[in-house]
């Protein structure tokens, strides 16, 4: 093995399986330390990758040493004369990790992603000439158009090992589910013979297993090795607190806080929990940050840095904090709602304890848990008629997402979700511009879309009964992970120690997280360009919104995730037509008061509703009345109007010309802003049409107000 930052040499020889042991446990030495030792199944999976150049897929819990495995299997492989190993693995975090490590072991390591674009062509050619022992690439980057055609194919055919990192991904009922891992199966298969093939994960239960292994084309049992080794973690005390509200929880955890060992990890349900979360906590005097899909990569590395050095609390995160993060000395994992399966919540408390004595694990369960889960599980793989006309829209001429918004009727997420899979099975190409058609026959696999839905809803349902076991919680989870051995209680949950943390919430405490979750107020900015390509719609829109026809910055009480306000929103949005109540319109007057507009309305305009025509008309009128606004009058919808639809081009096309403003007074002749009452803001194009209405028919600016935003 060369030294660090120097490539290693290949020596093309073939080692008997005593010398091979030997010159792996020589090269562990230099990894970890003397006084390292491979583990038996550590061994076994390095024998079965370099002396048998087989297929592996090894299930172990966090810091038990995967990456030791496809190391030192590299480190062997490249001494015996092979390619480079490539690592598929998930997160630009993960793969920072890994380089450092393969570095210490004297391994070379590169990256290709989006973060180093102007080093590519030097990677390349370092790669064409053997001067790297490692790449690791996302799985998107697998189906990048310059990436595929133009590095691909060399890596197939020279590859001397292929790693699919965090395997779990390729699951479609996962907790993680990235499309993109599907590709890894046509890449398998092209592979030439007898490149080994090593899929990690530290958490998959019997189905994920299975679903893995079928996904990935590694076989079948008797051909793929399996290694599964125990979950349990001596250092975790599992606990559940069951407290009534979110204000009890937010009041709970800011007065415990500091009672937890080390610093740790909030986990929140999503993004805007956690950016509520943390700000409640500041302003408690903890030292927070969040982390979220939409932190910006700049702030991530940074809270990252600050939780590994403990110089905050802890990081209050969603998900997008999990794979990658390594701090063996994480000292407790606190969930605010439970995430949809025991698979999920086990990975992410997983996350504590690997080097300290003892850990906390804390659930905190809420009401609100199921409607979030039921939200998630509306994204998952479309109904067939929707899929076939999707391929219906694709021909030989690329279109690029948007384009296809105009002709699907889809999200953005999850109509990228269904290209990629389409991609994966052959039915679609990514190429430059866009996307296109193969022609390929293509069957829609509607038994496996039930089984993962059965599969997800049993998975909710044993989250559930977690929360109300009677046996060892420890025991519980690994059971429902298929843990070879979960008999043994763990003598350290609340359940076996009989010692369970008190539900009191400090008064001071609970009352701070009361304030904090009734506060209403959030701003809603206004939509400032018109989607691309609704010409094919029939909307002769594009490009900027006129400056004549926008609106201003709107506000609504809370969004429908909100933690305090959320729940009391959907209620009230699924409930009866009837009158506002009265704790929502004291709301709706904390907002308008406080709203910091440059001049004060001089008008209310309702929108007309077809679902709660009564609760709108009653909101517009008491606001008009508590504000001694003159209700100006209702924008009433014409035609149809929206039908549920599910992106922005489609959500236009339905209010374009929905509204007219006829049967209202001259708008030329008011003086200030009209305020534009409606119940919810989702996509916000309804209130931006509706707006451009007012505008165009003489109104000054327009201030948007609903209830609820939907996002």
């Amino acid at each position: 093995m060369s030294g660090p930052g120097r490539t290693m040499v290949a020596m093309s020889v073939t080692l008997t399986d005593t010398d091979l042991r030997r010159r792996a446990d020589e090269l562990l030495a230099d990894l970890a330390g003397p006084d390292a030792r491979l583990r038996d199944d550590q061994w076994t999976a390095i024998h079965a990758l370099v002396g048998q150049r087989r297929r592996a897929l090894v299930v172990q819990r966090t810091g038990w040493g995967k990456s030791a495995v496809y190391f030192l299997a590299t480190a062997l492989l490249r001494e015996a004369g092979a390619g480079p190993t490539v690592i598929v693995s998930p997160l630009l975090a993960l793969m920072r990790n890994q380089i450092e490590a393969a570095g210490r072991a004297g391994i070379k390591a590169v990256t290709v992603n989006s973060a180093n674009v102007d080093e590519w062509d030097e990677l390349y050619a370092s790669i064409d000439a053997g001067e790297v022992d490692l790449l690791l690439v996302s799985p998107e980057r697998l189906n990048n158009p310059d990436f595929r055609d133009r590095v691909l194919p060399r890596l197939t055919a020279t590859a001397g090992m292929l790693v699919v990192d965090e395997a779990h991904c390729v699951s479609d009922w996962g907790h993680d589910f990235r499309p993109d891992y599907r590709r890894l199966r046509a890449l398998i298969a092209e592979l030439p013979a007898g490149i080994p093939v090593l899929a990690t994960t530290a958490t998959a239960n019997d189905r994920v297993v299975h679903d893995v292994t079928e996904q990935l084309g590694l076989g079948s049992d008797d051909d793929t090795l399996v290694l599964r080794g125990s979950l349990d973690r001596a250092s975790l005390r599992l606990s559940v607190v069951k407290l009534a509200t979110a204000a009890q929880r937010l009041g709970w955890l800011a007065s415990r806080l500091d009672e937890l060992p080390g610093a740790g990890i909030v986990y929140t349900l999503t993004v805007q929990a956690a950016e509520e979360v943390a700000e409640f906590l500041r302003e408690r005097g903890h030292a927070v940050a969040s982390y979220t899909g939409r932190t910006d990569q700049d702030a991530r590395l940074a809270a990252e840095a600050d939780l590994l050095a403990n110089r905050v609390k802890a990081l209050v995160a969603t998900s997008a904090l999990g794979m990658g993060f390594d701090k063996p000395d994480l000292g407790f994992v606190v969930h605010l709602g439970a995430p949809a399966s025991p698979v999920a919540y086990y990975q992410q408390i997983g996350r504590a304890g690997r080097a300290v004595d003892r850990a906390e694990v804390v659930l905190l369960p809420g009401r609100e848990d199921r409607d979030i889960w039921a939200y998630f599980a509306s994204l998952a793989f479309p109904p067939e008629p929707l899929v076939r006309h999707t391929l219906a829209a694709l021909s030989d001429q690329p279109l690029s997402t948007a384009a296809l918004e105009t002709r699907v009727d889809l999200s953005r997420t999850r109509l990228e979700m269904l290209l990629k899979v389409l991609d994966s099975d052959g039915a679609a190409r990514r190429v430059k511009g866009g996307w296109v058609g193969t022609g390929e026959p293509w069957v829609y696999d509607g038994e496996r879309h039930r089984r993962i839905a059965a599969a997800r809803e049993a998975e909710q349902r044993a989250m559930l009964d977690y929360l109300d076991t009677s046996e060892c919680r420890l025991v519980f989870l690994r059971r429902q992970l298929d843990d070879p051995g979960a008999d043994e209680a763990c003598g350290r949950c609340d359940v076996c120690t009989g010692t369970v943390w008190s539900s009191e919430v400090d008064g001071s405490a609970e009352a701070a997280a009361a304030e904090r979750v009734a506060r209403p107020g959030v701003a809603v900015p206004p939509r400032k360009q018109w989607p691309s390509g609704m010409k094919e719609l029939g909307v002769p829109l594009a490009g900027r919104i006129a400056a004549g026809e926008l609106a201003e910055e709107g506000r609504v009480i809370g969004r429908l995730s909100d933690i305090g306000w959320g729940a009391r929103l959907r209620s009230l949005l699924d409930g009866e037509d009837g009158p506002v109540p009265a704790e929502v319109l004291d709301a709706c007057v904390r907002v308008l008061s406080g709203w910091g507009w440059t001049q004060r309305p001089v008008g209310v305009v309702g929108l007309g509703s077809r679902r709660r025509p009564h609760q709108l008309a009653h909101l517009a009128r008491r606001i008009s009345e508590i504000g001694r606004l003159p209700l100006l009058g209702t924008l009433v919808p014409a035609g149809s109007g929206s039908g549920g639809q599910q992106n922005s081009a489609q959500r236009l096309a339905a209010v374009w010309n929905a509204f007219e403003a006829d049967a209202l007074p001259d708008l030329s002749t008011v003086t200030g802003p009209v305020l534009l009452v409606d119940d919810v803001i989702d996509s916000g194009w309804t209130m931006t049409v509706a707006a451009r209405t007012l505008r165009t028919a003489g109104a000054p600016s327009v201030l948007p107000f609903a209830l609820a935003l939907a996002a």
